[in-house]
């Protein structure tokens, strides 16, 4: 209860997002979360194996829009999510001082390097191609051009620490490059991803581009990395033995894996490697006209 003028404090209900919607666990559960320190800050949805497989068929539905948008397009999306996410910066800072037991200060610094990631991932949307596509020399009358194209949906275990810019640094290469996924955001500090649901959910991004899910990693993965209707997985938030298991049960429908170094430092400058890691390569013949 307030001291000011005794009202009740509206709190708030923190939920999945699924298909640019808001939904509640099917299974009504929830865990506590706590701050660095011990305390209580909220409960958070508890997502279960139903909640993935709607959170896949969100994804799934989202592609070919996604996919078929203009590089141009995309990158102006991920240049709006980034302008709304500085618009909450205050918040999203709050909410990093709680989660990782930071100053205000460094909180602010990490906001700031979310921001800027999120604008560097959209500088290359109408880049990747380029880069990472290329004419072919061949002996005949023809032209041989590849081009990089999005694998189809992605799940995304994100990193336990860096709630926000390890998020956003797993988040935006995936989705720049036409890709759309299905993130189980840190159990540890899930309020970030939460918060960073809203900015999307009121941003340019078509529904379902994203799907954003609370709960445990150690339940919700394997059941992504089986999942016949995913194409892609990263693992960084996987621990060693999740991690194996996820690379076997990916191995029944062929999903790229990506599985980088567990010291990643989100502060360093990010490379390509994750731009490149879930695009597929199209290679096409066409003949020389005369």
């Amino acid at each position: 209860m307030s001291e000011n003028n005794g009202r009740l404090a509206v709190r708030k209900t923190y939920k999945l997002f699924v298909g640019g919607a808001f939904p509640r666990s099917e299974s009504g559960r929830s865990y506590a979360v706590r701050s660095a320190k011990g305390v209580f800050l909220a409960n958070a949805a508890l997502a279960s194996r139903k909640d993935a497989r709607d959170a896949v068929v969100a994804a799934r539905k989202a592609f070919p829009g996604w996919s078929g948008a203009t590089a141009y397009n995309r990158g102006q999306i991920l240049y709006r999510v980034a302008e709304m996410l500085e618009g909450r910066r205050a918040q999203f800072a709050a909410e990093l001082v709680d989660a990782d037991g930071v100053s205000a200060r460094k909180a602010g610094e990490l906001v700031d390097a979310a921001v800027d990631r999120l604008v560097w991932y959209a500088g290359w949307s109408d880049k990747i191609a380029a880069v990472h596509g290329s004419a072919n020399p061949v002996a005949g009358p023809y032209f041989n051009l590849s081009t990089p194209e999005p694998s189809g949906v992605v799940a995304v275990v994100a990193p336990p620490m860096g709630p926000l810019l390890g998020l956003v640094s797993v988040i935006a290469p995936v989705i720049v490059s036409g890709n759309t996924c299905v993130v189980v955001a840190s159990e540890r500090a899930p309020l970030p991803a939460i918060t960073l649901a809203e900015v999307l959910a009121t941003s340019d991004l078509p529904g379902g581009v994203v799907n954003i899910l609370t709960g445990r990693a150690a339940e919700l993965a394997p059941w992504l990395a089986g999942h016949m209707d995913v194409n892609g997985i990263d693992l960084t938030g996987c621990p060693e033995e999740l991690a194996v298991a996820c690379e076997r049960d990916a191995a029944e429908n062929l999903k790229r894996v990506f599985r980088p170094d567990p010291g990643e430092d989100w502060l360093a400058t990010p490379g390509t490697a994750r731009l490149r890691a879930f695009l597929e390569t199209k290679t096409v013949w066409h003949p020389v006209g005369i």
